[in-house]
Parts: C-alpha cells; sequence; structure tokens
C-alpha cells in the first residue's frame, strides 16, 4: 500500500507525503532501503523526475537520505520526532468535515476488525498485540506512541483474519497515522488510550464481540474528535 499508485494531482506533494507519512508511521523502517528510482517510480505512477524531486523534499526535511556508490540508494532517516510544522501545515489540509468523515471510516474499519477477531482469533494469537500496547504505554514520546498506535490498528485487523480489512487499516494508517503525534503528547491520553486498548484485548480474548467492537469504536473516535479539535484552532 505504502508504494500503490498516488493520484494524478499534485504527483510530487503526493509521493512525498505518502513516503513521509509511512516513514513517520514506522511502516517504513529506519536505515531500510527504498527501491531504486526506475522501480520505485513505475509502482507510484509517477515519472523518474517526479520521483527525483519528491526525494529531494524527503531529503531536505531529513526523512530520507542518498549514497552515492556502490551500495548506494536512497535510504530511509527515521526522525526523533516528525517536524511539528509539518504535521500542522499536514492537518490544515484536511477540513473538519473531512477528518470527521476519516473517523467515521476509521471507526468503522476498527470495530469491525474488533468483532471478527473476538469471534476467530485464539488467545496465544494475541500476545503480539499485548506486547504493542505495552511499547505504548511506555513510549516517552508522540512520534513512537503514533506509531505504536497505528501498529495496534493494524494488528487488529490481522487479528480479525481479513486481509482486506488489514490493507484498509494500512492504508488509512498511511494517510492519517503521523497527524496522531499531534494528540499523543499528552501523558494522561496516553493511559487512556492504552487502558482502553488493554480492556479491548482482553474483550477479544474472551469472544466478547460486541464489547470490543464499542471499545474499537470509541478509541478511534475518541483520536478523531481531538483531532477535529485542533484543526479547528489552526
Amino acid at each position: 500500500m505504502v508504494f500503490a499508485p498516488v493520484e494524478t494531482r499534485a504527483r510530487v506533494d503526493a509521493v512525498v507525503r505518502r513516503i513521509g507519512d509511512a516513514i513517520e508511521l514506522g511502516l517504513l523502517a529506519d536505515g531500510e532501503q527504498l527501491p531504486g528510482e526506475s522501480e520505485l517510480a513505475g509502482r507510484l505512477g509517477v515519472s523518474t523526475v517526479t520521483l527525483r524531486e519528491a526525494l529531494m523534499a524527503l531529503r531536505q526535511q531529513g526523512l530520507v537520505t542518498t549514497r552515492r556508490g556502490r551500495g548506494g540508494g536512497s535510504f530511509v532517516s527515521l526522525p526523533d520526532r516528525p517536524g511539528p510544522q509539518r504535521l500542522r501545515a499536514r492537518l490544515r489540509g484536511w477540513s473538519s468535515e473531512e477528518l470527521r468523515d476519516l473517523g467515521d471510516h476509521w471507526a468503522a474499519l476498527s470495530g469491525a476488525a474488533a468483532r471478527l477477531a473476538a469471534a476467530r482469533t485464539e488467545p496465544d494469537d494475541l500476545k503480539q498485540l499485548l506486547r504493542t500496547v505495552d511499547a505504548f504505554a511506555g513510549a516517552a514520546r508522540p512520534a513512537p506512541r503514533s506509531r505504536l498506535y497505528g501498529r495496534f490498528q493494524v494488528e487488529l485487523a490481522a487479528a480479525a483474519q481479513s486481509a482486506r480489512l488489514t490493507r484498509a487499516q494500512v492504508a488509512l494508517q498511511t494517510e492519517l497515522g503521523a497527524l496522531l503525534c499531534l494528540v499523543l503528547d499528552d501523558d494522561a491520553y496516553r493511559e487512556e488510550v492504552a487502558d482502553r486498548q488493554r480492556a479491548l484485548v482482553d474483550a477479544v480474548q474472551d469472544g466478547a464481540p460486541d464489547a470490543a467492537r464499542s471499545l474499537a469504536e470509541r478509541c478511534v473516535e475518541e483520536s478523531a474528535a481531538r483531532l477535529v479539535a485542533l484543526r479547528l484552532t489552526l
């Protein structure tokens, strides 16, 4: 999903946003080598000229480094935390109505994943989800919190044993996930989210689909509402 073709409008900006958000979300690992220019341009559905302009912008943002010579190429450079100006500019690109609509879509995806996971998964299948919750609860900075928050959502869809739901969550997290850095800098809110995630995992483990769905929906609805409230202040 990270390298699926981008829309034709403002293609340089679209490539920068797609890859930049994927890096900040942790879908692309620190130090990971990107595909070669010709291959990456083809997979994104853009020209090599457009791709080079996008890579230049990503280098200027400190998200990509380029090495020349043997063993060279473009590599992910994961920042300690995303630039707040970049994220606020990204948030200003959304209207409050669009964010609410996205929140509704996100809640529907997460609720469906939680309900199905409660019906289909086995207790041993939830160990990774619990590790992600523990890592999220212990994360000290917004950037790793947002990456772990997004990872939890994707892993929940995977626990539902639905390839389509998992792909949809990955796509949504590349679109939205980095913005969560703007609302996850609150320690009290981080603890609230972690508690709700643990309760959600318990509901899935207990085979309680309605409770699991409700908790999943409430978690993402609250996050979306916080983004909307922040957007109204910009």
